[in-house]
């Protein structure tokens, strides 16, 4: 195991893989390093290790070679352990050269190791059980921090690669959506009586994500339909409801509430599907969560009301991308709600119309 604050590789590459066992998120703004890989990699394959479930919204990109899914663990004891020898049998198969771990967590180090590749990359960290420095060939230490703050969360993964002699010239996310995605987002519009957004502007709609895994990034649900039927009356717009399949019924409870046009998506798409929608959609209104994200990364103007997190971190970023924050001072706190409560005083006090005044704005300019 070798420690330094930088590396390089002089090794002939041909088959790299990279870990990114993190969130939807993450994995959104993980892809300049990807591509970054695959430009000081020409000759290379590079892969992705992803949680299972995301890798749907890579399967289109161009600089993708194979995904990888780590499945999530079932009830049965046997039937995980089948499925995580199978993975590594699938792994090893590759014979990867060269392995990089984006994150801190145990599981990805762990594969790492057990893919044989000759180095293994990764960050040094000390808040980590001792064993999992050690499972890696190559540690940095001591990354320096920017001189100035970057904006978005593509440096994280990107400062990493970056200590291996890599370097790429993209910094903004992308997502592509395959034709044979969109023909299933075409059959679920249908299937909601919705139309693609066109040159007329009554097919227009806009999508809105109101949830988020963690209750003190939710902003209150009487909010949201004074927003959507507002949308309705003043610009004759519909709104179009995402969410998992969890906030399914969240989002018809709310749909039910509304008396402007509006239509119920969550649950009804798989993650790529989701970014086929959301590229159609005149803009994204929403909360932090995936999806402003995901809206951003397939070239779809943003509009993301933050609370506690801290938007400079992980907010889309560009013109086209805009954020409501509440004036209170301790905002962002970067807690789980006032006190750890999971209620947010900066979420519960922002006003609707303060939401109002940035939508009119990003109407007149969409």
């Amino acid at each position: 195991m070798l420690l330094q604050d930088h590396f390089k590789i002089t090794k002939q590459i041909r088959n790299v893989l990279v870990i990114q066992l993190g969130d939807i998120g993450d994995v959104v703004w993980t892809t300049p390093t990807l591509w970054a890989v695959k430009e000081s990699y020409p000759q290379a394959n590079v892969s992705v290790l992803l949680r299972e479930g995301f890798g749907c919204l890579l399967e289109a990109d161009p600089a993708m070679h194979k995904i990888f899914e780590v499945n999530s663990p079932q009830g049965n004891l046997l039937l995980n352990i089948i499925d995580q020898v199978r993975l590594v049998k699938k792994l090893r198969q590759e014979s990867f050269d060269l392995v990089f771990d984006l994150r801190s967590g145990d599981r990805g180090a762990i594969m790492a190791r057990l893919t044989g590749a000759s180095i293994r990359g990764s960050v040094y960290y000390t808040a980590v059980p001792f064993w999992r420095n050690g499972l890696f060939t190559h540690l940095l230490i001591g990354l320096p921090a920017p001189k100035e703050r970057i904006l978005g969360a593509a440096e994280q993964s990107l400062r990493i690669v970056r200590g291996f002699g890599i370097t790429g010239k993209a910094t903004i996310p992308k997502l592509w959506v395959s034709d044979h995605v969109m023909t299933r987002v075409y059959k679920v519009l249908a299937e909601c009586n919705m139309k693609p957004v066109a040159s007329d502007p009554s097919n227009q709609w806009i999508t809105i994500n109101p949830f988020s895994r963690w209750p003190h990034k939710e902003w209150a649900d009487h909010k949201w339909v004074n927003i959507i039927n507002w949308l309705w009356d003043e610009f004759h717009i519909a709104a179009a409801i995402v969410g998992s399949n969890g906030e399914a019924a969240k989002a018809g409870e709310l749909a039910n509430r509304c008396n402007g046009a509006v239509y119920n998506l969550a649950g009804k798409t798989t993650l790529a599907e989701l970014a086929g929608a959301l590229s159609m959609s005149s803009f994204h209104l929403g909360v932090d969560s995936a999806a402003p994200h995901i809206a951003a990364a397939v070239g779809t103007p943003t509009l993301t009301i933050y609370g506690p997190s801290d938007w400079r971190d992980w907010a889309p970023v560009g013109e086209k991308h805009r954020v409501v924050v509440s004036s209170m001072d301790c905002v962002p706190c970067h807690k789980k709600g006032c006190n750890d409560s999971e209620r947010s005083l900066c979420l519960e006090t922002l006003e609707v119309r303060t939401v109002q005044d940035v939508i009119r704005e990003m109407m007149g300019k969409t």
